[in-house]
């Protein structure tokens, strides 16, 4: 028996989705820059994508620029508001958090090398940042405020609206990083006070190596990449029509059933809670009030397996084993041994922090299959203490 429950790392690419794909790459291979019949029918792929991501998040289609996905759609805010930002006495200040992504953390610190001020609101033991602490920390010379809209590791989803509501009181450009959120709670740009959000097309069943970036417009983002103009001049390169095109039908169908699908996912979900709340190795982590719908996730806190050196990553490979596909926080850091940051910076010791156990749902996850995995983690915690 085979059970994917790793649908925070990536998601397996639905049927319509690869169908257009395939149009486009065997039919309409034409260069969407160029103006005779082979162009233009790739460019209408790039349209239409693009007025069907728009439409998923409420958005004007001209304020989507597809980009190649999360990580370089995070990286350009910062790039864009560096060469906006004019050189003054006063270094510029951007705010995060202590809980974003590395595609977020770490091209802030790079700014923070070059001179630029930053300041990391912390958050609480849930995950969960306090409004009332960005209120206090924006600056004259606050430039960006960047805040994760749903955490990767632990689920938790911020006060976004509040969020952005008091940047855009302050006259600050705020962003979200809403890979994990988009397609799986709703998100009207229409209502939503932000200037910048990023997407992914992977994390909703699209493939990979397409995302975008949505920029309100009126802001004033700097170009990502110069040469041929494309994206209205903002992110030059000849457009990946296939993947854009599979993106935009990913978007339009996970928009379409996220009614339904969202509260079932939340009750699978819950489900695997309760399974596993009398294990007392295991400590959920994270909000369970304001949570992913298809977001589990744990830490490790048995001091018998801890000292027998069982990580997260243990849970994960023994899961492996038997056919379960699970994870240790975020999938681009599942490949270390140092303590989750995210985990640290909500309290957890680093021994604790070692131990985080992530299982993330999706369209073909059952009741059988969450049945299943929580027997399986049960028999291989009973497993580990007699080896221990």
């Amino acid at each position: 028996m085979q059970i994917y429950l790793d649908h925070s790392a990536t998601t397996p690419p639905r049927s319509e989705a690869i169908a257009v794909m395939q149009q486009a790459l065997a039919s309409d291979w034409g260069n969407p820059s160029s103006l005779h019949a082979w162009g233009k029918r790739a460019a209408t792929w790039v349209e239409m994508a693009r007025l069907q991501v728009a439409a998923s998040v409420n958005a004007p289609p001209e304020s989507i620029a597809f980009t190649s996905g999360g990580t370089e759609s995070n990286n350009w805010v910062f790039a864009g508001v560096q060469r906006r930002v004019r050189r003054s006495a006063v270094a510029p200040h951007v705010i995060i958090s202590l809980v974003e992504h590395s595609a977020i953390s770490r091209p802030v610190l790079s700014l923070e090398q070059q001179g630029w001020r930053v300041t990391r609101l912390p958050v609480d033991r849930w995950g969960r940042l306090d409004p009332q602490q960005l209120a206090a920390a924006i600056a004259p010379e606050t430039v960006l405020v960047s805040l994760i809209y749903g955490q990767s590791e632990v689920g938790t989803v911020q006060p976004i609206a509040e969020l952005a509501t008091i940047a855009r009181e302050r006259g600050v450009l705020f962003h979200t990083d809403a890979v994990q959120a988009m397609g799986r709670v709703p998100i009207d740009l229409d209502q939503l006070p932000v200037d910048l959000l990023s997407m992914s097309s992977h994390k909703l069943y699209g493939p990979k190596g397409v995302g975008a970036l949505y920029i309100r417009p009126g802001c004033d983002l700097a170009p990502l990449l110069l040469g041929g103009g494309q994206e209205s001049g903002l992110r030059s390169g000849t457009q990946a029509v296939p993947n854009i095109a599979g993106f935009g039908v990913a978007a339009e169908r996970i928009t379409q059933e996220l009614a339904i699908e969202g509260p079932r996912l939340e009750r699978l979900r819950d489900r695997l809670f309760e399974r596993l709340a009398h294990r007392s190795e295991l400590e959920p982590t994270g909000s369970r009030d304001w949570r992913l719908p298809h977001h589990v996730s744990f830490c490790l806190t048995d001091q018998t397996l801890q000292a027998a050196g069982i990580t997260g990553q243990s849970l994960v490979k023994q899961l492996d084993l038997a056919g379960i596909a699970a994870s240790s926080g975020s999938a681009c850091n599942s490949g270390t041994i140092a303590p989750s940051t995210v985990l640290t910076a909500m309290g957890y010791d680093d021994r604790t922090a070692r131990g985080a156990l992530r299982l993330t749902l999706g369209r073909e996850t059952t009741e059988a299959d969450i049945d299943w995995t929580a027997i399986a983690i049960e028999q291989i915690l009973d497993r580990l203490h007699c080896q221990a």
